[in-house]
């Protein structure tokens, strides 16, 4: 039986990654190898077709980055905690789970209606009804002892620069030393958006212009390393398919490769 979709605006782009990720898995050499993307996009009743382009390859190897960042914190923190700030229908804690992680996924109500229908609160994973924007979250953070790590993966860029670099400041000031990852988008991106193929199905755009992820050390972060697809971890790159890679050499100069950042940052010492 399909299951009915009621989203709003911004919540509907996170069928676009979920959609990237399920035609990602069902390759032959798949980067996510994401299987459980390809059931929930058989059960969903949307129509995934209306999504094209190469911003469905680009989720696949955004998210393929951002797991990146997360394993490395595990690599030192094998029980630490990761919490998801806008989770969208994420898979990253099954694809990223040690046995040992403690993990929280943040999203908004109808959001977190959607996905309760497919995952399950367990010991070490629990789902929160909330907003990166609002501060509840912050206790169900703190409350348990240890490293933390901090991703939100395209949300951000959907909101005003104010209202992003004010909760920036505030997650900053909250979770001292800690890192954080997110990206960002320069000028060129948000002006190109209705050039996009993705965005001609959904009524949802972008609005926050960052050209430079080093003025975000205003807010209280310390920007560690920033990347684009064509500066993924030498791990990462090595799981892409051929023609990933050769589209990230050929395209890595052009402005809508350079202006679109993968950013670790690690808030400032309280």
């Amino acid at each position: 039986m399909s299951e009915q979709v009621s989203l709003g605006a911004i919540q509907e782009t996170l069928l676009i990654p979920l959609y990237g990720r399920a035609q990602d898995a069902r390759r032959g050499k798949s980067v996510l190898s994401d299987r459980k993307a390809i059931e929930l996009t058989e059960t969903i009743d949307y129509d995934f077709s209306k999504f094209r382009g190469p911003s469905l390859g680009g989720s696949v190897l955004r998210a393929s980055i951002f797991d990146e960042y997360v394993r490395e914190f595990l690599r030192e923190h094998p029980a630490g905690t990761v919490v998801d700030l806008g989770c969208g229908l994420s898979t990253r804690f099954d694809r990223l789970d040690n046995g040992l992680v403690h993990w929280i996924d943040l999203d908004v109500e109808d959001t977190m209606a959607l996905r309760r229908k497919y995952f399950e609160d367990s010991e070490r994973y629990t789902m929160i009804t909330g907003s990166i924007f609002d501060t509840d979250w912050f206790s169900a953070v703190t409350e348990r002892p240890g490293p933390v790590f901090l991703l939100s993966e395209a949300v951000l860029l959907y909101f005003p620069a104010e209202r992003v670099r004010a909760t920036l400041s505030r997650i900053a000031k909250q979770f001292p030393s800690t890192p954080l990852a997110f990206d960002t988008g320069g000028a060129f991106m948000m002006r190109s958006q209705d050039r996009n193929p993705v965005f001609k199905a959904v009524t949802a755009r972008m609005e926050w212009i960052c050209d430079d992820p080093k003025t975000l050390e205003q807010c209280g972060l310390r920007l560690r390393e920033s990347r684009t697809f064509a500066q993924p971890q030498p791990s990462v790159v090595r799981t892409w398919p051929l023609q990933y890679r050769l589209a990230a050499k050929l395209l890595g100069r052009t402005a809508p490769v350079t202006t679109y950042k993968l950013n670790l940052f690690t808030t400032s010492p309280g």
